[in-house]
């Protein structure tokens, strides 16, 4: 899409909001963006330089829709590290402690109340690893913050739970329970932002946050990966990326399985950077990125490489959502 015309949305947009008609109205945009490893100039861009091959996806798979009955705002999504055709996901604002299993075709495979943990409002989630090794942990973004008033965000971390043959039936009435929460506090460096997409590098444990904004570009934070008991830690800024026409809507993020992919997603579309040679992975917001159509969506705030790495799931708000697949060619 044009810069100009992009732009043209943007002002668009500020109507739309501004008078509460539909509040994610700037959803429809597709993006694409440009990064920036300048934490303190947002303005410093690189210079333009040839897009590389995109990794082939093929089309957008339907694999079903999401079957429970709970799960009416999915805003997270995470591929089990543990258990074979698993995904994770959560609610978004507004809902209990709760992780919810589900089958790649949609089915309810278990509900999971967290230990310890309290829901405001729960964004993202990613798989990665933990200070136990050889273990998998599911981190929880309770990060969302629309009115940039929260002066510390959580992460939850946990063990990630075994799904077996006993947790098939549970629902929120009689639920499993996960291993007692960590609560990981963090504290951006320069205030309160508001953030949907929380990725966790699958090798180091690196937390990365990427703000929600809808002028200028979003800012890339990190903090690396924390101990047994971490307290407040302080993000550092490594990064800035956004969309021509000044836009970094991002809705959801994750970092596939190798580490030297990730995608972020803005409501309809996905973008995809990979890391190039050995560098340093901050050295991949610097990439440019290109667009994976991710298949329709009303609300998409959810996106998660497979645990192989060689497909994307992505699934969106709403009761009975659609759950697609993209698979590697």
């Amino acid at each position: 899409m044009p810069t100009t015309l992009r732009a043209l949305f943007v002002v668009v947009a500020i109507v739309v909001v501004a008078f509460g008609i539909v509040p994610y109205a700037w959803q429809l945009l597709q993006s694409s963006v440009t990064g920036s490893t300048s934490a303190g100039n947002a303005n410093d861009r690189r210079p333009e330089e040839p897009t590389p091959a995109a990794r082939a996806y093929g089309p957008p798979l339907l694999r079903g829709r999401t079957l429970s009955p709970f799960v009416v705002e999915s805003s997270g999504l995470a591929a089990s590290r543990t258990s074979e055709r698993v995904l994770w996901t959560h609610n978004d604002s507004g809902g209990g402690p709760y992780l919810y299993c589900i089958n790649l075709d949609g089915r309810p495979c278990g509900v999971w109340r967290v230990v310890g943990a309290e829901a405001v409002d729960w964004e993202d989630m990613a798989a990665g690893r933990g200070p136990e090794q050889g273990r998998s942990y599911l981190y929880i973004g309770d990060i969302g913050d629309n009115e940039s008033r929260r002066d510390e965000i959580t992460v939850y971390r946990i063990p990630e739970p075994a799904v077996t043959g006993r947790a098939r039936s549970p629902t929120e009435r009689a639920p499993m329970e996960t291993a007692p929460a960590v609560p990981l506090t963090l504290r951006y460096p320069d205030g309160a932002h508001d953030a949907e997409s929380l990725l966790v590098h699958p090798k180091t444990g690196d937390i990365y946050i990427v703000t929600k904004v809808f002028f200028g570009p979003a800012a890339v934070y990190r903090t690396t990966a924390p101990g047994r008991d971490a307290g407040v830690v302080k993000l550092e800024r490594v990064a800035s990326i956004s969309a021509p026409g000044g836009t970094g809507f991002f809705t959801a993020g994750d970092i596939a399985p190798g580490g030297r992919r990730l995608v972020l997603c803005d409501g309809l579309g996905g973008l995809e950077l990979e890391l190039p040679g050995d560098e340093r992975f901050d050295s991949i917001w610097r990439q440019p990125p290109h667009e994976v159509a991710l298949g329709p969506a009303v609300q998409r705030e959810a996106v998660a490489y497979s645990r192989s790495g060689n497909s994307l799931f992505t699934t969106s708000e709403g009761r009975r959502p659609p759950l697609y697949e993209l698979q590697e060619k």
